[in-house]
């Protein structure tokens, strides 16, 4: 990237949409501005409102783009949703450098490799993440070319999509007048703002946990080894405050962000706080205990869920250090708590932190994924680029997606 040119992050959420905009400066990528507005048109990482969603990009790029100064017509995309999936694979193909010296074409040939797997019609590969690459027997290898050896394979974090979804959500992106520049598998961006890479190394779990998802990537020796997305969040929280408590949706969503609270045992002494009824007229008056039996077993089924997914997918010597949560539920206070509970793990919240330009305001676990996507999304041969209309398979879902217009 040029110095100076800017790039676009676009994070359409169920609660939220969020727009990012930064540039590449002298010390790297500096955020030069941020929007956000409502979603009602998107449920669990799904178009369930083509309209609504397209208003949503449009106020919240409107926003960043005032903000910034700037204009933009090409975003980077995050995606969630049940059907994004995961696997790895290992590919395997012939040095055929001069004197057996790897060089890069080698590297996108066995990447290729690794690609070949048993796809369904509907599904359309996003990321091929090369974990590391293995010389004649020699693993380990993070950086291959130069290198001399006859076999070259690679271990890659293959993730897929379904086809029709990401099209709804790209046409939602083309019909608020912007281009997609790629598009980012979410927990995948949120990782690349909140986490270390010495905590990669280790072993480190990343929950971004979203109003109707939370997105799920398990990082082990610095490469990602598992990601998912499981389809419960903060609104099924919100809506067992309002089922329980017997008001809205609303009050409920104000009650869990003042008094809500994930500690499993509360040593401050019961308080008591009025609470809407459903008509708006009266209010009533609950406690902080009524409220926490609502909040702590819903909250530590979303920790169960997600552990559960990790552990039928991940090796049972594999050895992890840390669990770290972002996300707008990660505001929920004791939700550390919960999470170590059921994990066993030191817990810490995760706030974006690797990118120039942060404001107090922007620091916040709730712009992970949106900040994530302009670190993440012009990684080079990691990422599926659009220009030219792209390449693989992306690159056909791309052609096929915008002959609806030509």
């Amino acid at each position: 990237m040029a110095r100076g040119e800017t790039i676009a992050g676009l994070d359409i959420g169920t609660t939220k949409t969020c727009a990012v905009i930064a540039a590449s400066g002298v010390d790297g990528l500096e955020i030069l501005g941020i929007g956000e507005a409502p979603s009602t048109g998107m449920r669990k990482g799904v178009v369930t409102d083509l309209e609504e969603t397209v208003r949503a990009i449009e106020a919240a790029t409107e926003r960043a783009e005032r903000m910034a100064g700037v204009h933009v017509s090409h975003v980077y995309v995050g995606v969630t949703g049940e059907h994004m999936q995961s696997t790895n694979n290992r590919g395997v193909v012939a040095v055929t450098g001069e004197d057996r010296e790897v060089i890069a074409p080698d590297v996108k040939r066995v990447v290729d490799a690794s690609k070949i797997i048993n796809l369904a019609a509907d599904r359309q590969i996003i990321h091929a993440l090369p974990r590391h690459y293995t010389i004649d027997g020699q693993d380990g290898v993070t950086d291959p070319v130069g290198m001399s050896g006859g076999r070259l394979e690679v271990d890659t974090h293959i993730v897929t999509g379904g086809a029709s979804f990401i099209a709804n959500v790209l046409k939602c992106v083309h019909r608020a007048g912007l281009e997609t520049a790629g598009i980012v598998f979410e927990p995948l961006a949120s990782s690349a703002a909140t986490l270390l890479p010495e905590e990669k190394h280790v072993g480190v779990v990343l929950l971004d946990v979203g109003g109707g998802t939370t997105d799920i990537a398990v990082f082990v020796g610095g490469g990602v080894v598992h990601s998912a997305t499981i389809p419960v969040g903060g609104n099924i929280l919100t809506n067992d405050i309002a089922l329980g408590l017997k008001t809205t949706f609303a009050e409920a969503e104000n009650v869990k962000r003042i008094y809500g609270s994930g500690l499993l045992r509360a040593d401050e002494e019961d308080q008591s706080f009025a609470v809407k009824t459903l008509d708006g007229r009266s209010t009533r008056d609950v406690t902080s205990s009524q409220l926490r039996a609502i909040v702590v077993p819903r909250v530590l089924e979303i920790f169960r869920l997600a552990k559960a997914n990790i552990v039928d997918r991940i090796p049972r010597d594999q050895v992890l250090g840390e669990v770290v949560i972002t996300g707008g539920g990660a505001h929920l206070r004791g939700i550390e708590t919960a999470a170590a509970d059921v994990f066993g793990l030191p817990v810490r919240i995760g706030v974006p932190s690797t990118i120039a330009g942060l404001t107090d305001a922007v620091r916040q676990p709730e712009y992970a994924t949106a900040v994530g996507l302009v670190l993440f999304g012009p990684r080079g041969e990691q990422m599926p680029h659009l220009n030219g209309h792209g390449s693989g398979s992306f690159g056909k879902l791309w052609t096929w997606f915008t002959s609806i217009w030509n």
